[in-house]
């Protein structure tokens, strides 16, 4: 046999005992007469011994393994006389009596060490090699128990998981689709799934109740550090509920895999609807984790001959406590530039110093006196040595640009505290939102979102050839997002289920009555057959996985992720193929820079 034990299974109990292990080389030290080999499999590593007593023949074997040479050793197990407290086998080592080499390894590009010399594209392009290291490892492992915990909630909540097609057809909405060539009907395409949503609803027509997969689901957009071309949803449908009885099952979901995974109890979570969270904090994804909610100024900056704030549509600002005294002039003037670039977008800044010894000090004190200074100070709730941050501008993007700041703020004097979890869940979003560039309505969510129940008549009875696009602007959806410390891990809504405001929503959406036929006229044929209320959510696995284990990146928590364009390195994906297979599937690839037909 290759193992009787692991190598991260021996302990002091073991002493006596001879053990066949099977692992990698992690290291090998050279002492004089002794030598000590690091073995590594997944569970952990072991020490194994070699002295002069050991066989000859055997030492020099030993003497000639190198840096990941795949090895089975067959020993007794004896304390050590020097523990290493930091390793759970630490207490013990093995002393070598047999030695075989399974195979042999190049020298690695990089260590394969928990702080490794490979950088990330190497990493990627070597990634069977990098998921050998502990950091990595580690997460793929988690990840898997949380889809395990996930399934047996969901289990236990009566939800059944089924598997919906990949070959799908591609619509217009949303991201752009990644399309797949068929080779029995030339000119068409499958797409494959942005997500599984039309399937699931129909099998909410299909009278299965309670759905659920952990599926993978494909957009080709622009990537970031939380994005990838495929990415992984827990994705459920519920039939006969109401929103709030799906916030109650998936926060109890949630809440579930907080505590069997990590030992978290987290609280119930507070509501806050749309239009709350983008006044208070300017984003519909707020970090709850700490304060600076937006405080505004217009009825008390007005009409003061300040032409920044007399033409703005909305004055605002922020009160960062205890840290007047930490922003030099130099340092305010950092910060105005970070707000000017492109990415953000401000004009400019204003700052306003609540000093230790009761002054006041402002970048716009020859506009305004002390004591409307301190006014502003009072609407805040300043303390001595606060500071104001105040933008102004148009409301929209002054409010986004504010939240940036918050953020900034919040990342700069360390108030996203590690293991610190606060979620919530958006509710009321705007079911449509304009597009001026196209002159069109785009979903807030999906156009398969309902909107709340209050708006549903006056949406039908509205004449679509008589009515403004302000006319629609207030209505609002049964939708919900749910956000943990600053990032949107899912969001769902209840379900249009009824033909008639389906075709209504599409003709909002800017389809024609053909458009909507063509492309969805299988879900609203389902409609006219008895579909029940319905509606569901979609977690970002990924996502998820990132967010409790405190990261930024869902990269490492996917075994063979693409890199910022879109690339498997380590494959060379995407690549020509050739022209044979082309020509199977109608294609023809016209000649251009660096291509070949």
């Amino acid at each position: 046999m290759y193992r009787t034990h692991t190598c991260g299974e021996l302990r002091m109990q073991h002493v006596g005992s001879t053990v066949t292990l099977s692992g990698w080389v992690q290291s090998r030290r050279n002492l004089g007469g002794v030598t000590f080999i690091d073995l590594r499999d997944r569970y952990g590593i072991t020490q194994l011994y070699f002295d002069e007593a050991t066989d000859a023949a055997l030492r020099e074997r030993a003497g000639k393994l190198g840096r990941e040479f795949v090895v089975r050793v067959e020993g007794e197990v004896r304390e050590r006389a020097s523990k290493n407290p930091d390793r759970p086998t630490g207490d013990v080592e093995v002393v070598v009596q047999k030695l075989e080499v399974l195979n042999e390894s190049k020298l690695p590009p990089f260590t394969v060490e928990d702080e490794t010399d490979g950088g990330d594209e190497l990493r990627m392009k070597y990634r069977y090699l990098d998921i050998r290291r502990n950091p990595v490892k580690e997460k793929l492992i988690f990840r898997s128990r949380v889809a395990i915990e996930t399934r047996k909630y969901l289990a236990e909540q009566g939800f059944i998981e089924v598997e919906t097609p990949f070959l799908i057809k591609s619509t217009p909405e949303g991201a752009r689709d990644f399309v797949v060539p068929s080779r029995m009907h030339p000119g068409q395409f499958y797409a494959l799934p942005q997500s599984p949503q039309t399937f699931k609803q129909l099998l909410m027509v299909a009278g299965m109740d309670k759905y659920f997969q952990i599926v993978k689901c494909f957009r080709d957009e622009d990537l970031r550090a939380d994005r990838q071309p495929e990415f992984t949803q827990i994705d459920c449908e519920m039939s006969f509920v109401t929103q709030e009885e799906i916030l109650n099952t998936f926060e109890g979901l949630t809440k579930h895999l907080f505590k069997e995974i990590l030992q978290v109890d987290l609280p119930d979570f507070p509501r806050m609807t749309y239009d709350e969270a983008m006044r208070r904090f300017g984003s519909d994804k707020p970090d709850l984790r700490f304060g600076m909610e937006f405080t505004e100024l217009n009825d008390l900056v007005k009409d003061s001959g300040f032409v920044v704030f007399d033409s703005a549509e909305l004055v605002a600002g922020i009160c960062v406590p205890a840290q007047a005294a930490s922003f030099s002039n130099k340092d305010i003037k950092k910060l105005t530039e970070w707000l000017q670039r492109p990415q953000i977008g401000a004009k400019g800044m204003v700052h306003v110093k609540f000093n230790e010894d009761g002054s006041v000090k402002s970048s716009v004190g020859k506009f305004f006196s002390d004591e409307q200074l301190k006014a502003w100070g009072e609407r805040f709730g300043a303390k001595p040595g606060d500071i104001l941050f105040i933008l102004a501008g148009e409301a929209e993007s002054t409010r986004k640009q504010l939240s940036e700041l918050r953020l900034e703020m919040g990342r700069r004097f360390g108030l996203m505290k590690e293991g610190d979890f606060k979620p919530l869940w958006v509710v009321d979003f705007p079911l449509l939102e304009w597009d001026e560039e196209s002159g069109r309505f785009h979903a807030m969510h999906h156009p398969f979102t309902s909107p709340k129940r209050e708006d549903m008549q006056r949406m039908l009875e509205t004449d679509m050839h008589e009515a403004r696009p302000e006319d629609f602007l207030d209505l609002r959806a049964d939708a919900y997002d749910l956000v943990i410390n600053g990032a949107e891990i899912g969001g769902g809504s209840i379900r249009i289920h009824d033909r008639a405001l389906q075709e209504k929503n599409f003709q909002l959406l800017g389809f024609s009555d053909e458009e909507a036929r063509e492309q969805f006229g299988f879900l609203m044929g389902a409609f006219e057959y008895g579909a029940p209320p319905h509606g569901g959510i979609a977690f970002g696995f990924d996502r998820l996985c990132a967010v409790m284990q405190g990261q930024q990146s869902i990269r490492d928590f996917i075994a063979f992720p693409k890199n910022n364009q879109g690339r498997d390195v380590m494959i060379d994906a995407p690549a020509p193929i050739a022209a044979e297979q082309l020509e199977e599937l109608h294609i023809a690839i016209a000649k251009g820079a660096g291509e070949e037909a």
